[in-house]
C-alpha cells in the first residue's frame, strides 16, 4: 500500500489543474467563422496543426466546428498547410 500523500500538496496542485472554459462559449459565439484568421490562428501550433482540446480548452462542439473552419480557411488560402520554415 502506498503511503499516504499529505494535504499539503494536494492543495497546492488542486490550483494548478483548473478547467480551461472554452473561449466561444465564453463569447457566445453563434458560428466559428472561417475569414476571422486572428482568431483561428490561436488554434494551430507552430507547425500548423489544429491544437488538440485539452490544450486549448474548447468544448466538443465548438472543437468540431473549429476544425471544419480551419480546414476551409487553409483551403482558401487564409492559413497555411504548413509551417513557413518547412515549405520548399
Amino acid at each position: 500500500m502506498p503511503p499516504p500523500r499529505s494535504k499539503k500538496r494536494d492543495d497546492y496542485y488542486r490550483d494548478r489543474r483548473r478547467r480551461k472554459v472554452c473561449a466561444f462559449c465564453a463569447d457566445k459565439t453563434a458560428q466559428i467563422d472561417y475569414k476571422e484568421v486572428n482568431r483561428l490562428r490561436r488554434y494551430l501550433s507552430e507547425r500548423a496543426k489544429i491544437e488538440p482540446r485539452r490544450k486549448t480548452g474548447t468544448c466538443a462542439g465548438h472543437q468540431r466546428e473549429l476544425a471544419v473552419a480551419l480546414k476551409r480557411a487553409r483551403h482558401v488560402a487564409l492559413l497555411p498547410y504548413a509551417p513557413q520554415h518547412l515549405r520548399p
